[in-house]
């Protein structure tokens, strides 16, 4: 290239050019072979370099190139040559021009510098994803340390930039950048916050990516879409999306639900409100005509006989059934319900299952229902619940017992 715009600066002169005009004559011809060189290097490099690798990356078995290829980590190395050759051959041709050439020195060591931020940033991202897509890894917060790299780098490349700019020592910029410590902590409050949070989170197995959580505060209950440097993305039921700050995990309260679905069932937490007038003491007809439901049979025989014995035995007055021992029918329904739910086929038998009679109100008497249903979707939890409390309050009558309910009938 030298010998180039030697040859072309003399035929200039020969031709009776000034020495500056043949200057600048042969800087313009020198620069119009740099671009078309430039341009054809480019041209191949992306046709044949970036080709031959994305066609390898295609048929390798292992994902990690084809993810060097998603974050064009390729295109990125393929500007390495015609960067080369521009910082190699333009202070060449601005030989004549020194003050020129000393900017342009300082620009392309800044190319220099960003090209290979821009590189590792790839190869960061290439990390980041084919990570995420281990199952041991998709549910860590990646985009986080991700972050935190970049930041280093960027700050690194920023100190590299600064000293080739103004020609100071790295060393010069490192002493003024200790001095506004203070500043710097200030302004990057929330990303040291962040940073440490995500670390506390990661490490104590607080949240995951795919957790359901709920976070009355800022409104979020739904599932966790991504965990990064500054904030938790959340995306609600309704397919909104909550943001919140990564910090605020560790400082604060929240329910994460993972508990429940790697549990063995959901939990059905309801209470019948039963009126409390309705509840009474069970006769002998009653009894037998309760016995003709399949599921409680063997219980009210079982019972009866329990009280029977204990009356006899106690020389009991039964004229009056408030004396001795009786069923009654809150209590009966309370055992029918333990049974129907235990042999209901979409509640866990290893769980606890229970019905309990809670203290008195003034809409009645609650019933609660304490059991799990086998199967965590949502959709599925819902329908299997409501299922469960219609086939209750449907059989609700047929022990005698009514459902509270407030009456707004004012007469006038």
């Amino acid at each position: 290239m030298e010998d180039i715009t030697r040859y072309f600066y003399q035929l200039f002169v020969s031709k009776g050019f000034s020495e500056n005009t043949s200057e600048y004559l042969n800087l313009v011809i020198g620069l119009a072979i740099l671009i078309v060189s430039l341009f054809v290097i480019h041209f191949i490099m992306k046709k044949v370099f970036i080709t031959i690798f994305k066609k390898y990356a295609s048929r390798s078995k292992n994902t990690f190139d084809d993810y060097l290829v998603k974050n064009n980590t390729f295109n990125y190395l393929a500007h390495i040559i015609p960067l080369s050759i521009t910082v190699w051959i333009v202070p060449k041709l601005f030989i004549a021009f020194p003050t020129t050439e000393k900017y342009l020195e300082i620009l392309f060591d800044i190319m220099v510098i960003v090209l290979t931020i821009w590189i590792l940033r790839s190869v960061l991202r290439t990390f980041r994803d084919f990570l995420k897509s281990l199952d041991s890894f998709k549910d860590k917060p990646i985009d986080s340390y991700v972050q935190v790299f970049m930041i280093f780098v960027w700050v690194i490349g920023g100190i590299f930039i600064f000293s080739s700019a103004t020609g100071k020592s790295i060393w010069t910029f490192l002493t003024a950048l200790g001095a506004m410590s203070a500043v710097i902590l200030l302004i990057f409050k929330d990303t040291i916050l962040g940073f440490v949070a995500s670390i506390q989170v990661a490490v104590n197995d607080t949240v995951r990516i795919g957790d359901w959580i709920t976070m009355e505060k800022y409104g979020a209950d739904g599932d966790v879409i991504e965990i990064n440097l500054s904030s938790v993305k959340v995306q609600n039921f309704d397919k909104t999306i909550t943001t919140i700050p990564t910090y605020h995990l560790t400082s604060e309260s929240f329910r994460n639900w993972r508990g429940m679905m790697d549990s063995g069932g959901r939990r059905i937490k309801r209470s019948l409100l039963i009126k409390t007038s309705s509840i009474a003491f069970l006769s002998e007809e009653d009894i037998n005509k309760l016995q003709e439901i399949e599921i409680i049979k063997a219980y009210l025989q079982k019972r009866k006989s329990e009280i029977d014995t204990f009356n006899t035995q106690n020389n009991i007055n039964k004229s009056n059934l408030v004396n001795g021992r009786n069923l009654s029918n809150m209590g009966v329904f309370r055992a029918y319900v333990e049974l129907y739910l235990e042999n209901h086929p979409y509640i866990n038998k290893d769980m606890t299952i229970m019905s309990r009679q809670l203290a008195p109100t003034a809409q009645g008497t609650p019933l609660e229902i304490y059991a799990f249903s086998n199967d965590k979707v949502w959709k599925n939890y819902e329908n299997i619940m409501a299922d469960i409390f219609d086939h209750l309050l449907s059989a609700i009558p047929y022990f005698k017992l009514e459902v509270f309910e407030l009456d707004y009938n004012i007469n006038t």
